[in-house]
């Protein structure tokens, strides 16, 4: 006799081998927005996670949701976790955003954005939706160009979280390769854009700015801005979002 659970595993299994999933982590900044377009042009049916997790303003989110729309995922789940309690970072509210650094500012050192041990969190908790779903690609938009000094960005850290991950899960005991896709790890934010306005991401519809007003207007002064501005810059072309101050 049939049971449900066997019907439901059976229905899991026909539908994973049919597509090719994997987990995107979204911010709803202009990286995550590039990386889930770059997924799907992979062919990849998109399981979108972003976090809320005591940011100091939710304007992302709300740009999270439009992306995961405009994009055409085939699921975004908003996570709640409260990084806040333990503070430590400005993005949580423990001091003030810095703004106006110049280039070689921003690249010196670990800056106060920082939050601790966030992509590793992050990740821990992609990677146990990624088992769920058996689907052994996670995508993160992490970049050691213009990542602002941030350790959870550098190639070292994402493949030793991806031994971590194919030691410590069921299926890569079983014998399946997780694999952390880290597709703007080498690129410039301008290289970024262009990649995305390729892909058609749509950049008027994401929040970057650590300091942005609660209908997401950004600051155009803190590091995340000035990078972003950038980048556009140097294609030539206008940044579509709008911005509180020159």
């Amino acid at each position: 006799m049939q049971t449900p659970q066997s019907k439901l595993g059976r229905m899991m299994e026909t539908d994973t081998m049919e597509e090719r999933r994997a987990v995107v982590l979204l911010s709803g900044g202009l990286d995550s927005s590039t990386v889930l377009a770059i997924a799907k042009s992979q062919g990849f049916s998109v399981f979108a996670l972003s976090f809320d997790y005591g940011q100091s303003h939710k304007a992302e989110l709300r740009a999270a949701s439009r992306i995961a729309g405009n994009l055409g995922v085939r699921r975004h789940i908003t996570l709640k976790i409260d990084l806040g309690t333990f503070g430590g970072s400005a993005l949580l509210g423990n001091g003030a955003i810095p703004k106006h650094r110049s280039a070689g500012e921003i690249g010196e050192g670990i800056p106060i954005t920082y939050v601790p041990a966030r992509n590793t969190v992050f990740l821990s908790l992609a990677l146990a939706w990624a088992e769920s779903l058996h689907a052994t690609n996670i995508f993160i938009g992490v970049n050691a160009l213009d990542y602002s000094g941030y350790p959870d960005c550098r190639p070292e850290f994402i493949h030793a979280f991806e031994e971590m991950a194919n030691l410590g899960t069921k299926i890569g005991a079983e014998g399946a390769t997780i694999q952390i896709q880290t597709p703007l790890i080498s690129m410039t934010k301008a290289e970024i854009i262009r990649t995305g306005l390729e892909l058609g991401v749509d950049y008027s519809a994401t929040v970057t700015c650590y300091d942005a007003s609660d209908d997401g207007l950004a600051c155009g002064s803190c590091d995340a801005c000035l990078l972003r501005l950038k980048g556009f810059a140097e294609n030539s072309i206008p940044d579509p979002v709008e911005y509180r101050k020159a």
